[in-house]
Formats: structure tokens, sequence, C-alpha cells
């Protein structure tokens, strides 16, 4: 248990960076900046599903952390922030370096996930385009004397958010440690059919351990590529957590949460069907 608990408290270390800097933008946008810079900074949004896609690649779910906290206060498009989601690697590329999958084979599956992404950020943001949601502020409920010192406002906002994450981290962490394997590996070998749609539920599992469980499923031979690809496009990490925590319209969170399931059930779908790369 002390082992397991330093783990969570390692991986919620490695997002305060990300929450560094997200709320540090935020507050910067929120109190600094002009309305002619924020005008320009919404203008050139539309470019936001690609470098959101390319940004997510990385392995790590940093940036998915980052990008929920710039959409709650509508600094990114939606398109963006589901962009970020379907293409962020979380641990799928170290898990898969340790099995000696081909690296060529790796670098398929980021580009794939990077181009969903993209694709479906845009497709997104074309169809929202006349939305318009309600812009929250990041300290309409906090005591963080933003007013006076933006660098102690963001401080205490990040020490707030990064204590949630590891106590949310801890316990859906305990709990898929407590998933039998063995059944959930006879599910997908009664249910091919299925499975696409069970491993992008998989997947929303807010936990890195999701994407280790559905690549070593790959790995092992239980899972073909398209029901790898749809709970790797849904594995955004602890990203999911954080929208649910902070967004004050919940409706939209889960209906967010909602479309990155389905576009990775029916990209999943769409690679098993083809049969490549399996």
């Amino acid at each position: 248990m002390k082992d397991f608990i330093l783990d969570c408290l390692f991986d919620t270390l490695k997002m305060f960076p990300f929450l560094f800097v997200a709320f540090l933008i935020i507050e910067l946008i929120e109190h600094k900046l002009s309305d002619k810079t924020k005008d320009m900074i919404e203008k050139s949004g539309k470019f936001g599903p690609l470098i959101g896609g390319i940004l997510g690649a990385f392995p790590q779910c940093g940036f998915s952390v980052l990008t929920t906290n710039l959409y709650i206060t509508r600094i990114v498009t939606l398109g963006t922030l589901v962009a970020v989601y379907l293409s962020t690697s979380d641990e799928m590329i170290p898990v898969m370096l340790s099995n000696e999958v081909a690296v060529s084979k790796i670098i398929i599956i980021v580009l794939i996930k990077v181009i969903v992404g993209i694709i479906f950020g845009f497709i997104i943001d074309f169809i929202f385009r006349y939305h318009k949601s309600h812009s929250y502020s990041i300290c309409e409920d906090d005591t963080c004397d933003c007013e006076n010192s933006i660098i102690k406002s963001t401080i205490i906002h990040t020490l707030k958010t990064g204590f949630f994450i590891f106590i949310a981290m801890f316990l859906v962490s305990l709990s898929v440690l407590l998933i039998d394997e063995y059944h959930i590996t006879q599910f997908f070998v009664n249910h091919p059919i299925l499975s696409p749609m069970i491993s992008s539920l998989l997947g929303l599992i807010p936990s890195c351990a999701a994407s280790i469980l559905i690549t070593q499923l790959y790995v092992g031979g239980i899972i073909p590529f398209g029901t790898l690809i749809s709970g790797l496009l849904t594995a955004s990490g602890v990203g999911m957590l954080l929208l649910i925590r902070s967004n004050e319209d919940a409706g939209e969170s889960f209906f967010i949460i909602f479309m990155v399931f389905l576009i990775g059930t029916i990209v999943g779908l769409f690679f098993n069907v083809l049969g490549v790369l399996s």
C-alpha cells in the first residue's frame, strides 16, 4: 500500500507543472490582458484542434489536464479539448516499448490518434461554431487573493487541484486494481463485436492503469487493433476527471465525455471491420 500511495503521489506531482502553467495563463488572461489581446487569442482558437492534436501525442496526460483547465475558462475551443483527449497517449508508448513492439507500429498508432483528434476537433468546432457557452472564472468561488498576487493565486489553485487529483487518482486506481482481469479478458474473447465499445468504456477510467491494461491486452493478442485504438482514443488520463470536478455545467461535461466515447467506439469498429494492422 505504501508503494501504491507513493506511485499515486508521484503521478500527481508530474501534473503540477502543467497545472501551474494552465492556471498562470488563465490568471494572466483574466486579470492582466486587454480586451484586444483576448479577442486575438479567441480568433486564433480556430487552429486549436491542430495544435491540441499534436501536443496531446506526447506521453503522459499532462496536456489533457492543461487543456481541460483552459477549456473550462473558455480560452480554448471545445474541438481543441476533444482533439487533445483523443490524441493523448498516456502510458501506451512506454508499455509498448517495454514489450518490444515495433517502433514503426507505435508511430502508426500515435499518428492515427493525432489524425483522428485533429479531424474530429475541427468537425466539432464547425458544428458548435455558433454555440456560446458561459465563460467561467476560476476565482468565482475561491479565496485566492488573485487581485493582489497572480503567482500566489496560481499556486493556491495548483495545490487545491493537485490535492483533488491525488485523492481521486488514488481511489480510482485502487478500484482498477480490484478488477478481475481474467473476466475482462474472457469478455473480449467471447464478444468481439462489442469489444471496441467495452474498450472505449475502459479508456474513460481516469487512471493511467486503463491504458496500460488495454495495451497489455493487445500485446498479448487478446484484442484486435481496432479495439486497441478504441481504448487508447478515450484514455485521456485524469483530464476528464478534472473536467467533471471543475466545469460548472455538469451536463456539458458528460456530453463531452459521451462524444469522446462515441468517436472511440466508431473508429475502433472501423479498423476492426477493415482488419488492418491486427
